[in-house]
């Protein structure tokens, strides 16, 4: 059944995943709700149809609009003439493609959390039904919904540093330093290489600084060689991963991932080296852009400010002084997808806020990179270049 026009209403939201206790679904509503974009009217949150009947329940969702998996899901809402507009995807790697095929296929739009896939062709795949059907997908790269990030991005853009010669990011994290798989289910779908793909912290965490750079740069890789480690006795995936990478233009690039690195909780960390300066940017204090000129001081430029550039200032919601992060930052993109869902709906160009949004082709690359990035470690550690960049 065709959808009414998005124009003058909320969007309406269906979630698989995301139920009770689950951190990434709760934050997926936030960013939803934040901007008044959004209403949640749908879902399949649990794979206990019991418990994600009373998830639903607890958040006001309809119960004939609460469903025991995403296969009715889909039969129910295409029925309808208030059927969902979009559907966020909030469940484990390796079932993000049969959930995202299905609802595209029946002219859903999705937003899937990353890594998009656990294979290279279910990747594919995914790219020629959105390339088919004309649907939108869009990832869920959060950190580069920061509004710092964006400012970056433009100065560089602009030539504020010369041309980059490197760059270094880096995403540590403590919480897997020991055996926590256990007895945590997040963290045991994560070690197992039939439901996280081939990568391990490369995947999970890796794949955010690979995309926070490529994105603030521009930069496309041509190659990189990989040393990835699994310190944890009895894991089947890397819980390390050290990439060096060669970029088109001739840039040079350092990422580590770590799930290991304890006193790190969440220290993603981009640098970029260019000609004529350097700009850097930490994940824990991110309404800060330090700016480094060559021969110059040292400068803090701060998230509020005035004279950012436009694009920033729409990622600005309080004045300065009153530090935004990790959910505004998600919020931003909730944004961009709306935007870019409703200038498809008139027919228009998506520009703007809704252009700088990770998309199919983001998500593509970033298993690309994990697929390189495997190769790499696993033929010797030897330079590779990946599918798509």
């Amino acid at each position: 059944m065709s959808k009414s026009s998005l124009q003058g209403r909320r969007i309406r939201l269906g979630m698989i995943g995301g139920g009770e206790g689950a951190y990434i679904g709760g934050i997926h509503r936030f960013a939803a709700r934040l901007d008044n974009e959004y209403e949640l009217v749908a879902g399949a949150f649990d794979v206990n149809a019991e418990r994600g009947h009373a998830f639903a329940a607890k958040n006001y969702i309809a119960a004939d609009r609460s469903y025991n998996d995403y296969t009715a899901m889909v039969a129910a809402e295409t029925a309808r003439e208030d059927g969902v507009d979009v559907v966020a995807i909030c469940t484990p790697n390796f079932t993000h493609f049969p959930i995202a095929r299905a609802f595209l296929e029946a002219g859903i739009d999705v937003i899937c959390e990353k890594p998009l896939t656990t294979t290279l062709d279910d990747a594919e795949a995914l790219n020629e039904v959105v390339r088919s059907t004309g649907r939108f997908l869009g990832v869920t790269y959060t950190y580069s919904g920061y509004p710092m990030i964006m400012e970056a991005r433009n100065r560089i853009a602009e030539g504020l540093i010369g041309k980059v010669r490197t760059l270094q990011v880096e995403y540590p994290l403590e919480w897997m330093a020991t055996g926590v798989e256990l007895n945590n289910q997040q963290a045991a779908w994560r070690v197992d290489p039939k439901k996280n793909g081939r990568g391990g912290s490369i995947g999970d965490i890796g794949t955010h600084a690979y995309h926070l750079a490529g994105y603030v740069t521009g930069l496309k890789a041509e190659s990189v060689i990989a040393d990835l480690a699994t310190f944890v006795e009895g894991r089947a995936l890397d819980d390390n991963a050290h990439v060096m990478i060669r970029y088109e233009g001739g840039a040079r690039g350092m990422l580590w991932s770590s799930q290991v690195a304890i006193g790190c909780s969440n220290s993603l960390r981009l640098r970029v080296f260019g000609e004529t300066g350097s700009l850097s940017w930490f994940q824990e204090q991110p309404n800060e852009l330090v700016y480094t000129p060559l021969e110059g001081y040292t400068q803090t430029i701060k998230r509020g400010r005035d004279d950012l550039y436009d694009l920033t200032k729409a990622r600005t919601r309080t004045p300065p002084g009153h530090p935004e992060g990790y959910i505004e930052a998600f919020t931003n993109l909730y944004s961009g997808f709306a935007s870019a869902l409703r200038a498809r709906d008139l027919q228009r160009e998506i520009n703007g806020i809704a252009a700088a949004v990770p998309q199919i082709y983001d998500g593509l690359k970033g298993v690309a990179f994990v697929d390189a990035v495997v190769d790499s470690h696993e033929q010797g550690n030897v330079w590779i270049t990946p599918k798509y960049r």
